[in-house]
């Protein structure tokens, strides 16, 4: 099943769990081998395969122990600025967000309560 928008949290994390049993068999790993090298419970690994939600900590012991961690640069790349970004901020790094600018408003503007 391919990962994608549509899909419901618990529909990727289901695949995420079928995932990592594919590479754990791949790696002729137990779940309880699994678990003693990533240091988590037998349980754990067994809730995730399940695809059960987990903590983050809990996810990157697993895919360190599966040989998978080089693989989360490519779910979050490290961010690059865009040459005019360098341009306007003038080297510096931004540090705020300013939101999504909404639209014009039809009509003139008014105060909210002379509506």
């Amino acid at each position: 099943m391919k990962i994608e928008g549509l899909l419901t949290d618990e529909a990727i994390l289901t695949e995420l769990g079928r995932r990592i049993v594919q590479r754990r068999l791949e790696l002729q790993f137990t779940q309880e081998m699994l678990a003693n090298q990533a240091g988590v419970s037998k349980r754990t690994v067994e809730r995730i395969e399940a695809g059960a939600t987990a903590q983050m900590s809990t996810l990157i012991r697993i895919l360190r122990a599966l040989e998978l961690l080089d693989r989360l640069e490519t779910l979050v790349p490290e961010a690059v600025p865009r040459p005019m970004d360098l341009v306007r901020l003038k080297g510096k790094a931004r540090k705020r967000a300013s939101g999504k600018r909404q639209a014009a408003q039809e009509g003139p503007w008014q105060w909210g309560d002379e509506a």
